[in-house]
């Protein structure tokens, strides 16, 4: 038991706090009606289950579905120094909320970019679940290692072809002020090994994986998270080297359909809104837009984590027909991507210390979310209290 306090640089807090970490699951579990599930429970394989998008989806699949099955999160345990990663709390949370509903879930901590991680998880969906019926693609990382060469990628996040100057937000000492961020440009070398962390590679040696072990259900679906964003950050973001790996995670959709799954299942790339994650606040100018973004659409016109999950499960599951683009792409944006909201995005964006000022609710909103992401500023918390750093990682199904 000892007392934790946040240890913060900037958009990077270095240690989390289990109590709020358990308490902001706790709350997303609530904040999702369950349902009665009709039927056989899916067996679903969660790519990247501790935080973000797939966290929000595996838990409305709990509660919506009842799903069974794998999910697989890359954290690290309490030391002599500092705390366990908040995904570690969060997963210990989530299971200790499935043991109580009854469920049967299993999670697995390792790098979801190894072969010996892909072994490992089809030897539990073999020995304990059966075939596959949905994978949830949604890592999001700075490196992986090539399983085939074993050669490092390093993603990095920066424009393509031109440098990006752009307003920023800054919290110095927790209060909101604007900054400017200056990129140079990506060489070919930077723009290609973000690709090869981001894009379609991994996806697909997964699905390849499960086909081969003939852990293909009928009607299997995988779905891959992908973003697109306004124009307003494109250059950063949609046109950058992050934008370059989701067209080749978008173009894979295609290629595992073809060349993988045929009439055997279904490969789809969601577009999914804008969300206050761990991924993207590493992002520069992010941060901005998504407050600007919040106070044109205020708490009502938001749609959270958990709102586009449950969105997307009915889709896949059947319960409504998809809301597919051009691209045949799943849509889960189209509240962000409104022709008024952005419009109202870009008028504050001409003056963003004037729209700060106005409104100064909305960038304490972004702060206060990105706390969370660590289990700090979580209501109903008491941080003076003593907490207990060491908790175990859950244990296998047996």
């Amino acid at each position: 038991m000892q007392q934790i306090t946040p240890k913060q640089r900037g958009y990077l807090i270095v240690n989390s706090h289990p109590t709020g970490s358990a308490a902001g699951v706790e709350e997303l579990w609530g904040s999702i009606a369950p349902a009665a599930p009709a039927g056989r429970a899916p067996v679903v394989l969660v790519l990247g289950s501790s935080a973000g998008y797939g966290l929000a989806i595996l838990v409305a699949g709990l509660r919506r579905l009842g799903v069974r099955g794998v999910g697989v999160g890359f954290e690290a345990a309490a030391n002599e120094r500092r705390t366990a990663t908040a995904g570690w709390y969060r997963t210990a949370a989530t299971a200790g909320l499935v043991e109580q509903a009854g469920g049967d879930f299993t999670f697995v901590n390792a790098d979801a970019y190894a072969d010996a991680t892909r072994a490992e998880v089809l030897g539990v969906l073999a020995e304990h679940y059966g075939p596959v019926d949905y994978l949830v693609y949604s890592l999001a990382s700075p490196r992986r290692t090539d399983p085939a060469t074993g050669e490092v990628h390093h993603s990095v996040i920066k424009p393509v072809g031109a440098a990006y100057t752009s307003p920023s937000l800054l919290f110095p000492d927790g209060l909101p002020e604007v900054g400017a961020v200056d990129l140079a440009p990506a060489d070919e070398a930077e723009r290609a090994a973000t690709v090869k962390v981001m894009g379609g590679e991994d996806w697909r040696l997964w699905v390849q994986a499960l086909a081969d072990a003939d852990l293909l259900a009928e009607g299997f679906t995988t779905a891959a998270l992908s973003y697109v964003g306004s124009e307003i950050t494109a250059p950063v973001y949609r046109q950058g080297t992050i934008g370059a790996a989701k067209e080749h995670l978008e173009d894979t959709a295609g290629r595992l359909q073809r060349d993988v799954l045929g009439d055997r299942g279904r490969a789809f790339t969601v577009v999914a809104g804008a969300a206050v994650t761990q991924a993207s606040t590493a992002i520069p100018s992010i941060a901005l837009y998504t407050s600007l973004l919040r106070s044109v659409l205020g708490a009502d016109g938001w749609r959270t984590t958990a709102d586009q999950a449950v969105d997307l499960w009915e889709q896949l599951s059947g319960a409504k027909a998809p809301v597919l683009d051009e691209r045949g792409r799943i849509r889960l944006d189209g509240w962000e991507l409104d022709a008024d909201v952005q419009d109202g995005v870009r008028k504050l964006w001409a003056d963003p210390a004037a729209a700060l000022a106005a409104d100064p609710d909305a960038p304490a909103w972004f702060y206060n979310q990105f706390r969370q992401l660590y289990g700090w500023d979580v209501p109903g918390v008491d941080y003076s209290v003593e907490a207990e750093a060491v908790v175990p990682w859950p244990a296998r199904r047996r």
